[in-house]
């Protein structure tokens, strides 16, 4: 089971590597005039999406292994809320997804410190996630 948390960190560390950077992408797509740079950038932030979401996979089904392994449930508050987390999480992916169409498309209609704010979204959840898995609150 040591194996499986181990893999299962290194895909969720991974997949979080691209929800910190996607959305920077999406600033500096929000900021640029240049077509040949707003091209690159949207690109960039294609093939990112498409390795996250195949990082986010074998992190889920890891952690479900994990979840099912432990027998975690009744009387486990934190695990619940750490579930929910990650429905929040996977929300933010495919809402990365849903505006990096936008950008490719040229129908993006917000500014760059929308995208700044949008970018800290991830940290906040991953402090939930890791505070409750650590610290096991309830």
């Amino acid at each position: 089971m040591l194996w499986v948390k181990a893999f299962h960190l290194l895909f969720v560390i991974s997949w979080f590597a691209g929800l910190f950077y996607l959305p920077r992408i999406f600033v500096n797509l929000a900021q640029t005039t240049d077509s040949a740079v707003y091209r690159h950038l949207t690109g960039m932030g294609r093939r990112l999406y498409r390795f996250m979401t195949i990082l986010a996979v074998p992190a889920v089904l890891l952690g479900l292994w994990l979840y099912l392994g432990y027998g975690l449930g009744r009387g486990q508050g934190w695990m619940h809320a750490k579930l929910f987390c990650v429905l929040l999480i996977a929300g933010y992916h495919h809402g990365c997804g849903r505006l990096l169409k936008k950008f490719e498309a040229g129908r993006n209609t917000r500014g760059h410190r929308f995208y700044r704010w949008f970018n800290e979204l991830p940290v906040f959840l991953l402090l939930a996630v890791l505070i409750l898995v650590v610290v096991r609150p309830f």
